[in-house]
């Protein structure tokens, strides 16, 4: 069967690449949306905490016998963890300064985990094995749908629901908005601001790990995955706003789409679509598609 002059299978299974692309890139940005929306940081290092997400699950395999299935709870809260450290010890400095800062200190801090990981274990890929329950896939008569991206798909797209409720719908979201907006007034109701703040760098980049660990079985494990995909999730944020909760999940897995579907009719575009579409989004709409104009 013929759909737009391709075969369904082929279309199909584009698609399917795309959500799963789009899944990762809404995760992702999700993260960064948080930390911007809220912080106020331009999380360069939000790579870096991908990669070691993914790093968590295989060392937690390899050394500990800790199974994918533990991982995906463990190396999150790790990974958060050591978010709220780095926020403790060095974030917290710059604050007062030109945003500027935050960019280039957290730029820098992912070199140097990237670096230490690349100088350890090399830059080739390392595998991870799939978990048994993920192993297969389901027969949909017009394509195969593998487990492993089902799954990664249904996880993300419940994370990403999960946490647009609690930030948009809870007291505890609506304290992280006025601990953000209005920090002096949020305090003098008895709130603990720079705990709130600490919290939420770390949800941030803890979400960086989860996907992590959801990619481990999926791609290959090596130091600069995250270097890779990070430009595109920037790209992903901007087109989506900067800071925009929703924005950042809808366009995460819209532009998945697009790019899943851009091999199929224009594949010599296919790597750089998303930064066309980011282009044209700046010019007609510089706050991006879901972002508030100032």
């Amino acid at each position: 069967m013929l759909i737009f002059g391709m075969p369904i299978q082929l279309l199909s299974t584009q698609i399917l690449l795309g959500l799963i692309n789009g899944a990762f890139y809404a995760l992702l940005s999700l993260g960064l949306a948080i930390i911007f929306g809220l912080l106020n940081i331009v999380n360069f290092a939000h790579g870096a905490f991908y990669m070691l997400g993914a790093f968590g699950a295989l060392l937690l395999l390899d050394h500990l016998a800790i199974n994918y299935w533990l991982a995906l709870i463990i190396v999150p809260l790790v990974i958060g963890l050591l978010g709220c450290v780095v926020e403790r010890l060095i974030l917290r400095r710059i604050y007062d300064l030109d945003h500027l800062y935050g960019m280039i200190l957290t730029f820098g801090l992912g070199l140097v985990i990237v670096g230490l990981f690349r100088n350890h274990y090399g830059a080739t890929g390392l595998p991870y094995s799939m978990p048994p329950a993920l192993q297969g896939g389901f027969n949909l008569g017009f394509m195969f749908l593998p487990a492993s991206r089902a799954f990664v798909i249904i996880v993300s797209v419940f994370v990403c629901l999960a946490t647009w409720l609690a930030i948009e719908k809870t007291r505890m979201g609506s304290w992280l908005r006025s601990a953000t907006e209005k920090p002096q007034l949020t305090e003098a109701f008895g709130i603990n601001v720079p705990l709130l703040i600490t919290l939420t760098y770390g949800f941030g980049v803890g979400l960086a790990g989860l996907a992590g660990v959801l990619a481990a079985p999926i791609y290959s494990v090596n130091p600069m995955m995250g270097s890779d995909l990070i430009i595109v999730v920037f790209a992903v944020v901007v087109i989506g706003g900067m800071g925009s909760i929703s924005g950042a999940i809808l366009t995460g897995f819209m532009l998945g789409l697009v790019e899943g579907l851009t091999k199929v009719f224009w594949p010599q575009v296919s790597s750089t679509v998303i930064f066309f579409i980011m282009a044209i989004v700046l010019l007609l709409r510089p706050a991006g598609l879901f972002g508030k104009q100032a």
